[in-house]
Formats: C-alpha cells, structure tokens, sequence
C-alpha cells in the first residue's frame, strides 16, 4: 500500500511538474485564472502571429501551415515595399505594365489573400477552441471570444481589402487598356495626349464632343502644358491623312439632309461617321481601341497645334460624374452664379429663372458629382470660352482629389467609376512610365493655354501659324540670355 501511494504521488508531482513546465498545452484545468490567463496569450499569439497558437497548444500541422503562410505574406510584403522603394519600375511593370505577366501576378496575389483571409478565419475559429472558454472566468467566456473576432475582422480585413485591390486592379487595366494602341516614343520630348469630354447613350458614334483638348506632357520632367481647343473652332486643318486628303483647305461646312453639319472640329464625329464611311479612312482604329470619330479628331488638332498626337483619353460626362462622387467631390470656387439643366425651345439666357432645375452659387463650394458634371456643362448665361474655363478649374480641383489616401480609401468605387467613364488607347507598357510623369506633374503648376481671343486667337478666322507659334513657344521655351558683366 505505502508503495502504491508512493507511486501514486510520484505520477502527481509528474503531472504537476508537465503542468508547469507546459501550461499552454497542458494547464491546470480546474484553474480558473490559469485558464484565463492562458486564453487571453493565445487570442494574442494567434493575432501576432497566426498558427503559433497552435504550434503551442493545438494541432501542430495547423499550426506549421498558419506559420508558413504568415512568414510567406509577410516576406512577400516585406519584398513589396524595398521593391517600392528601390525598384519601383519593377514593382510598376510587374502589376500594371507587363500585359499578361501582369494578370498573372495579380490573380495569384489576390488568391494568396483570399486563401490567407480564409486561414486566419480558421485559426482564429480553432484558438477559440484551444481556450477552453467553458473553464475561464465568467467575464472571460464573453470578452476573449469579443476581442478575438473584433481583431480577426480588423486585421483579417487587410487581406481582404488587398485580395479586393488586386481584383479591381486587374479587372481595371484589362478594360482600359487591353487594346491600347502602339507603344510610341516622344514626340519632340513630349507625350501628347487628346482629352475629349461628351455625354454617352445611345449613339455614342454621333455625338458631339463637348470639351476638346490636348496634354502635353514632357517625358523627363513632368511638366504639363494643357491646350484648350474651343468646340465650334472653324475650318480646322488637318494633319497629313484620309481627313486632309478630302478636305485640304480644312474642314467644310455641309448644307444638306445627310450631312447638315457645320465647319466646327465637334462636328467631326458627324463628318466621319455619317458622311463619310469612317472604317475605310481608319481601318485599323478599332484594332487599336479607338474609332474614326477619334482619330478624325487627332488628326485635326495635330493641324490645329501643330505636334504630334498619338494617343486619346475619352471622359464620359455622365459616368465622369460618379468618379467625382468615388473621389469625394471637388473643392471650386465659383465666380458667378450659373443654372442647372437644359434650356427649353422657350428658354434662353434671359429667363433662366423660369426653366433652371437648379443654381450652383458663387463662392467657394464642395460640389458633388452631378453639381461638377453641370459646373462644366453650364454655358447658357455664359460664354463657350467661360465653359472652357470652367472645365480647366475641374480638372485641376479633380486631381488634388487623387491623394494616396483618397485612392486607397475608396479603390474599389475608384477603379469601377475610371472603367465606365474613360475610354483610351494608351498601350499598358507605358503605364509604369506615365506613372512616374504623373507624380513628376503633380509636383508643378499644370500651364494652360486656352486657343481663344483672350489670348488673342480670332475665334472666327484662327490663324493656324500664329497658333503653330504660341505652341513651340510653350513647350520649347527659347533659353533666357546669359547677363553679361
């Protein structure tokens, strides 16, 4: 008997002795504290770093796999931002420039977060089991499984939200740029660039073009120059192409049933699409993702600016709006008071009280998408050069919106409303170097010039040398004199 009992007490102590040297794998279970105090740790541990809960105190193999996983999203990170910071054309190229190396690489991030997300749901789920919360304290039973899926929401969410980021970015640059046009050099050190603005809907092809201008970008400073191109410009030349070839004195009024156009560079969607069979004067537009329409217009203001213009970007007016909402409105101040909404056959500037669905006040006001859409339409009390203006303003106060933390909070809203409202041909191997222009630009003041009598272009007989002129001075400066002694 007294060597049972010795024997007896000798596998106690050895049980208290495995207690204590293991007491996250074999506590004291009829310790309340103890079971407390070692719930709390693991909700921590699995928190810090996911499967080490497990390695500790759980399944091992599960443990192995959620330690694997962090180490590999972590080094994965880790690699992401020296790259950001010390190759960042690479990182560039790899996710937004490379074409299907691209695709590839953010379908395998976006799975790698998903699986993650996933995972820690498990874990998280499997530490809760590890606590034993039926031998915790009472406040411990509601507060540890509270923290544990507060923080799991909180952090899990990031893999989340990154797994989101690479779908969109993905689905993002396919839209807009899965058919873009050659990869080009500069022209004359420039990047230039034709920005149209219209309203969609039915019969895109035959709309007129509200907003028309050009950026021109240089490609090793950054520094912009916008040229604002007024709508109704009459009798614009072109450029060597189809467009010359049937008009070399310029663009020609028409006065008939088929082809009741005027000599305006907006009537040119008109000229090309209903007079004239665009496909057979630019076969290869739609190959390239653009259309007669565009490469009509880019052909004019080549003729109008004299340089060279290769790509087009496309804003829709009724989706731009929605871009301004995802970006949180746009900060402009107003100069005058203007009317909303479209004049009747009744109306005029005159009785705009009457037939304005509504007033964008002067002063400085925060505008929501459809406010801005109108502030840019507005031209019944106005002029066309005011609108003009106006469009310029919108511009601007649009990209001040585009702030790493304005993008990041709201990508997902940001990259669906960009896909809707922009059409362009730009080809997605630039876009890692027009990444860099971009920020190089928002770090100087953009230098508009506006084609108008303002600043003294005959709005009735332009003058295409004296604009020609205006142009190369603006983006090829002649150096200043040297003072002499």
């Amino acid at each position: 008997m007294t060597q049972l009992l010795a024997g007896r007490g000798a596998v106690t102590a050895s049980s208290a002795g495995l207690i204590r040297t293991r007491p996250m794998r074999d506590p004291d279970f009829g310790s309340p504290e103890v079971m407390t105090r070692r719930g709390w740790w693991l909700v921590v541990l699995n928190v810090l770093v996911p499967g080490s809960a497990q390695v500790l105190a759980g399944n091992r193999r599960l443990g192995r796999l959620g330690l694997g996983a962090t180490l590999l999203m972590w080094t994965l990170l880790v690699v992401g931002v020296l790259t950001a910071l010390l190759w960042h054309q690479a990182l560039l190229w790899l996710t937004v420039g490379g074409g299907w190396v691209s695709w590839i690489v953010l379908t395998l991030l976006q799975i790698l977060c998903v699986a993650y997300a996933v995972l820690w749901v498990v874990l998280t789920l499997d530490t809760l089991r590890l606590v034993r919360l039926v031998r915790t304290k009472s406040y411990a039973k509601l507060a540890i499984p509270l923290v544990a899926v507060l923080v799991l929401s909180l952090c899990g969410s990031g893999a989340a939200y990154a797994a989101n980021v690479a779908g969109a970015s993905r689905s993002a640059i396919t839209t807009l740029f899965g058919s873009g046009g050659p990869s080009l050099p500069p022209s004359d050190g420039y990047y230039n660039v034709l920005l149209l603005g219209a309203d969609s809907g039915a019969g895109r092809d035959s709309m007129r073009y509200d907003s028309i201008s050009v950026v021109s970008v240089n490609a090793e400073t950054g520094k912009t120059t916008i040229f604002g191109i007024p709508r109704d410009m009459p009798h614009v030349p072109f450029a060597p192409g189809p467009m010359h070839d049937l008009y070399p004195d310029g663009l020609q009024a028409h006065d008939d049933e088929e082809c009741g156009w005027g000599s305006g560079i907006n009537q040119l969607t008109n000229a090309v699409e209903t007079c004239h069979t665009g496909p057979s004067l630019y076969p290869d537009a739609e190959k390239h993702g653009s259309r007669p329409a565009v490469e009509a217009t880019k052909d004019a203001a080549e003729g109008v600016l004299g340089i060279t213009i290769p790509y087009y970007v496309f804003l829709d007016m009724n989706d731009f709006a929605k871009l301004i909402d995802a970006l949180g409105g746009v900060d402009i101040d107003v100069k005058e008071r203007l009317p909303e909404g479209n004049v009747p056959e009744w109306g005029n500037s005159e009785n705009a009280d009457e037939w304005a669905t509504g007033w964008i006040e002067a002063g400085q006001q925060h505008m929501d998408g459809d406010t801005a859409q109108w502030y840019a339409r507005s031209r019944y009390t106005t002029s066309d050069f005011d609108r003009m203006r106006r469009q310029r303003e919108l511009q601007d106060a649009l990209l001040k919106q585009f702030t790493p933390q304005n993008v990041l909070t709201h990508f997902s809203e940001i990259a669906a409303a960009g896909t809707s409202a922009v059409d362009t041909d730009l080809p997605q191997d630039k876009l890692p170097e027009f990444f860099d222009l971009m920020m190089k630009a928002k770090k100087q003041k953009v230098t508009t010039i506006d084609l108008t009598p303002a600043n003294g272009v005959d709005e009735f007989e332009p003058d295409w040398d004296q604009i020609h002129a205006m142009v190369k001075a603006a983006l090829h400066p002649e150096p200043s004199p040297t003072p002499t002694s």
